[in-house]
């Protein structure tokens, strides 16, 4: 880890800090850079926002889009104070950052009472088998739109 590294990750931590103090959500901070510049940050605000998906690094991924312009993290560098949970880690992965730098582990999340293993148990499982019962319906329906997205020449994909 390179000094700019460590810079950058101390401010999500710093981040988690406040917003925990505020009593936003949970000690959850995160910064993304591009060209060593911040363009994008924010802190846990799950329970300050009454949103379940308001997890630092959706909140800066937000921010972050929202400032360049643009809805992928093209060569911008994610500093966030704990590994990714399951969720973020799929945010992540659809705007295609650069690289994740971390701080503390899913395991020291767990202690503190964020744990995410039945996230990552439920993932590889049938539909069918998960704890909250999924079922299918109206596929053929749904899949026509598919059919038609593949077909329209104006699409902008991601």
């Amino acid at each position: 880890m390179n000094e700019q590294d460590e810079t950058f990750l101390r401010k999500a931590i710093a981040l988690a800090r406040e917003g925990m103090e505020r009593s936003d959500g949970g000690p959850f901070g995160c910064v993304i850079v591009k060209d060593g510049q911040v363009v994008g940050s924010g802190n846990n605000r799950v329970t300050s926002s009454n949103d379940p998906t308001a997890h630092a690094e959706v909140v800066a991924i937000r921010d972050a889009c929202a400032n360049l312009g643009t809805y992928q993290l093209d060569g911008c560098t994610v500093y966030t104070s704990c590994e990714p949970c399951p969720m973020c880690l799929g945010a992540l992965y659809w705007a295609r950052p650069a690289r994740i730098v971390y701080a503390a582990t899913r395991a020291d999340a767990a202690d503190a009472g964020f744990d995410d293993q039945l996230i990552y148990d439920e993932l590889p499982l049938p539909p069918q088998q998960r704890k909250f019962p999924m079922e299918q319906r109206l596929g053929t329906e749904a899949a026509a739109l598919f059919s038609a997205w593949k077909a329209m020449g104006t699409k902008l994909t991601y």
